[in-house]
């Protein structure tokens, strides 16, 4: 399964989001290498960021990008 690269846009209320693919790579040494260039040679606005997601295709990449997750709930001893 490939690497896939995106620019992830989220909303001010953080409940939506927008995925544009980048690139892909088969090792992630080669995506994360990539990606770390991306941020410093083409830095983002504060609401986008890169993003690398292992997945079979592009369709389930951007499902997991895209999903809605509620942020955990601190159990007492986390805090």
């Amino acid at each position: 399964m490939p690497y896939y690269i995106y620019r992830v846009t989220t909303t001010d209320t953080g409940t939506k989001k927008s995925a544009e693919h980048v690139s892909e790579f088969e090792n992630f040494k080669l995506a994360k290498t990539e990606v770390r260039r991306l941020r410093t040679e083409e830095p983002l606005e504060t609401n986008q960021s890169y993003k690398i997601m292992f997945a079979d295709d592009t369709a389930a990449a951007e499902k997991l990008l895209l999903d809605y997750r509620e942020e955990p709930i601190a159990k007492e001893w986390e805090k």
